[in-house]
């Protein structure tokens, strides 16, 4: 697979994409004042412990505070055969039976001051979610100071390797240890570096920590550009190519310290077109604010995301095929298999989703179907959980969400519609119309003139209608004078006087 990062930087913006096979597979975004936060440590205060719920809010000095749960404020055990990728910061901790778990209310008080680390930045009307868990990711390591166990990546899959990669860790003193996918194939001197850069990193932000009152920034994790290049690129890529010099000097100055063989790989673009212009990737992340996805052959995928779910549905739209229709069916499932699993990394979905598949009847096709699916889920490096295909077609999936996704992060709720997706008919706006100006008290005087102000498609619809008001002029003893204006939205009205 041919890889590369396209970087594009700007003062207001930065952008990272990530390519495979020449396609856009992931986008990542951070903007001036907006910079996400997953990753820094903070000095925070125990502002409101919650017995009820099992967790806490903490202060870290933003207006809403962080959310604790007591699974984040107990010690995590690393899970020595597949510990999880190198993003996590901490994760989700095992469940614990409920009945050896202690309380919030044992760990923590009230006023208490505790050093935490973010693990997921504010989503929608939620706090950020911080763990008392930190762990420090380096080029080849995660370091994690307040537990005493070694982990390997569950991406290096090759046992000699594992084994390899154990038996340096095990000699490593103080705290735990989990060598990343970066590890696979690094010298035992280059982990060592890493182990002692992130040691020293460790005593830095303890010192930080000592003194101060809180709440209080002790440590923030890297600019987008760098910590991409530091959690993604590997001996696979073919090149890192960005659009702005200096962004460009950091990224080979970081490349020269912790991976000096990819240093040659960084490229500066120069060419007058916009760098995402010039690799389509705009035009990618256009199509991904879209709900309905075109397949080739003419089918189609398309997208909602609710407050609980999203669902994917895939639809042979034109596509006809040429055999029977399971034939047909499972070729049109087949072909939607990578642009799902696309288009899940590239919106960066989270949470649970639900995929309807189109329905087969050949067992065999049903479970060529999903074992598909889950090999191209496999190339993700978010967590994610796949159930079995359902007698109804569909595929439930659980993946990891730290961050807003694609949509959240470049659109908002649309003022007209409320946040639906729709907005109501003509008709339905005159009938509302008509009920507003009826509804008591009404104090329009016989012989007025009440303006409106109406949408314009509003306006002609009332104009083709004729008599639709009349019974409302009649049972008002008034004149009624359209103003046609798009200020008002779709099917939008306003009674200027009476």
């Amino acid at each position: 697979m041919r890889k590369e990062l396209i970087v594009n930087a700007t003062p207001p913006e930065t952008r990272v994409a990530l390519r495979e096979d020449g396609r856009t597979v992931e986008v990542f975004h951070e903007r001036r004042g907006r910079e996400g936060l997953v990753g820094n440590v903070y000095l925070g205060r125990v502002h409101r412990v919650l017995p009820g719920m099992q967790a806490a809010f903490v202060s870290i000095g933003f207006d809403r505070d962080a959310f604790l749960y007591v699974e984040d404020a107990l010690p995590h055990a690393v899970d020595f055969d597949s510990a999880e990728e190198e993003d996590d910061h901490g994760g989700e901790a095992p469940d614990a039976d409920a009945s050896d778990r202690p309380r919030i209310d044992d760990l923590v008080k009230e006023g208490q001051r505790l050093v935490v680390q973010v693990t997921k930045d504010a989503i929608s009307s939620k706090g950020p979610r911080v763990t008392a868990n930190v762990s420090l990711p380096g080029r080849t390591l995660v370091y994690l100071p307040a537990v005493r166990a070694i982990g390997i990546s569950r991406r290096i899959t090759d046992e000699t390797e594992r084994e390899r990669l154990r038996r340096i860790l095990e000699g490593f003193e103080g705290g735990g240890y989990i060598a990343r996918t970066a590890a696979r194939g690094a010298s035992e001197t280059e982990i060592s570096a890493d182990r002692e850069y992130l040691k020293n990193l460790s005593e830095k932000i303890a010192r930080r920590g000592e003194n101060g009152a809180g709440p209080t920034l002790l440590h923030r994790e890297l600019g987008l550009p760098l910590r991409v290049f530091r959690d993604l690129v590997d001996a696979d890529f073919e090149r890192i190519l960005v659009d702005d010099e200096s962004t460009a000097a950091r990224l080979a100055e970081l490349a020269r310290e912790v991976a000096p063989a990819l240093s040659a790989r960084i490229a500066v673009y120069r060419d007058p077109e916009p760098i995402f212009d010039h690799f389509g990737i705009e035009a990618e992340i256009e199509g991904a604010l879209q709900s309905r996805v075109p397949l080739p052959s003419g089918g189609s995928c398309v997208i909602h995301q609710t407050e609980a779910l999203v669902a994917i549905d895939v639809n042979t739209g034109r596509f006809t095929g040429k055999e029977d229709l399971e034939q047909t069916v499972f070729a049109a499932n087949l072909e939607a298999i990578p642009e799902v699993a696309r288009q899940i990394r590239l919106r960066d979905l989270g949470g649970l989703l639900v995929v309807d598949f189109i329905d087969m009847q050949d067992p065999a096709h049903r479970l060529e179907v999903f074992e598909r699916f889950e090999e191209e889920l496999s190339r993700d490096r978010a967590r994610t959980r796949v159930l079995q295909l359902s007698d109804f077609g569909l595929i439930e999936i659980t993946r990891q969400r730290s961050r807003n996704n694609l949509e959240r992060t470049l659109t908002r709720q649309c003022p007209q519609c409320s946040g639906t997706g729709r907005v109501k008919t003509d008709r339905t706006a005159a009938l509302d119309l008509r009920r507003a100006l009826l509804r008591p008290p009404n104090l329009y005087s016989a012989g007025e003139t009440v303006r409106v102000r109406v949408a314009s498609s509003l306006a002609k619809f009332l104009i083709d209608e004729e008599g639709f008001l009349d019974e409302v002029r009649t049972a008002l003893r008034v004149a009624i004078e359209l103003v046609p204006d798009d200020i008002e939205p779709p099917g939008g009205f306003s009674i200027l006087s009476g």
